[in-house]
């Protein structure tokens, strides 16, 4: 198997508040786009951001547990420069999102903030001055 993402899959208590965030608040185009079921979004050439409503998802997928804290992931938007950082936080947060954690520069070398979507789960809005974050840009 080649190491390849195709869909990330975020199970959501309410697909309708996503879709307030996502692409109402965020202005992202859905391609896929079932009122109460699934909403489908492209991110890259070939990635799709997929938003499944739990109670539809766990007919397939079986109990999803949810916990007190973060999610043990993250989601990362890279930005090419520390002001577009703070620009998509604004962005973000007016959009609906929740500062987790104010931009600040990182011992790594980079500038970073977290946001939280409607469901908790964490953007890292993130400018990474190295060879991995300028290649992914």
């Amino acid at each position: 198997m080649d190491a390849r993402v195709s869909f990330v899959t975020l199970v959501v208590r309410d697909l309708a508040a996503s879709r307030r965030f996502y692409v109402d608040g965020l202005g992202w185009t859905p391609e896929l786009d079932v009122p109460g079921e699934v909403l489908m979004v492209r991110v890259a050439d070939k990635v799709v951001l997929s938003f499944w409503q739990e109670d539809s998802a766990v007919a397939e997928l079986g109990p999803v547990g949810r916990g007190e804290g973060a999610l043990p992931f993250t989601l990362a938007h890279n930005v090419a420069t520390p002001e577009l950082v703070d620009e998509v936080v604004a962005g973000a947060v007016a959009a609906g999102a929740t500062l987790v954690a104010a931009p600040v520069r990182r011992d790594w070398g980079g500038y970073s903030a977290y946001v939280a979507d409607p469901d908790g789960v964490r953007w890292e809005i993130a400018f990474n001055p190295g060879p991995i974050g300028l290649s992914v840009l």
